[in-house]
């Protein structure tokens, strides 16, 4: 899986932009000053948006090692088994043949089965842990999702003068950043 994109420079580039149009075409300080906070808010929010991308993108990759070692795991464990298998039908050919095992055979076939109780428990801690990454994965994602919303709406306010979309934004954002709380917790 690939990291979350955050293509918003384009959007930054737009907004200063017009905000710099704005201070001088319109010679009003309070709309100039008001699209120059929006424009910073914006690109905290793309900071923001990229750590969490980042992090999301870390997760996703540890999920998916682990998930490789634990399915190496859980060969491993097929490998013990059909030896022990293996073993097992010869014990029982010496046996129906009324011939004896030998100790080693019997001891070995023991330890097979020790072996895979070993394997099954570090197969299955590895599935565990690569559930928990695939979930603060996923936190992290809404919190990318949620930065580029608030960005676009930004955007939107600057576009359209109305102040009451950047609040909108904020809204937004303040959710995203809850999201990448959440994430740095479950880390």
């Amino acid at each position: 899986m690939e990291a979350p994109e955050v293509p918003t420079e384009h959007l930054h580039e737009h907004m200063q932009e017009h905000a710099e149009h704005s201070a001088e075409s319109h010679g009003q300080r309070s709309k100039a000053s008001w699209v120059m906070g929006a424009a910073l808010s914006s690109a905290i929010l793309a900071a923001l948006a990229a750590v969490a991308s980042l992090l999301a993108g870390h997760h996703v990759n540890e999920a998916m090692i682990d998930q490789l070692r634990a399915s190496d795991q859980w060969n491993y464990y097929q490998a013990k088994g059909v030896k022990a298998a293996v073993l097992a039908t010869k014990l029982e050919l010496l046996d129906g043949l009324q011939k004896p095992a030998a100790k080693k055979d019997k001891e070995k076939l023991a330890q097979y089965s020790e072996e895979q109780k070993e394997i099954k428990e570090k197969a299955e801690e590895l599935e565990k842990s690569a559930d928990a990454h695939l979930h603060t994965h996923v936190v992290f994602a809404r919190g990318v999702t949620l930065f580029q919303v608030s960005i676009a709406v930004a955007a939107v306010s600057v576009l359209t003068q109305k102040r009451s979309f950047w609040f909108v934004s904020m809204a937004f954002g303040a959710i995203g950043l809850v999201f990448l709380i959440q994430g740095l917790m479950l880390h």
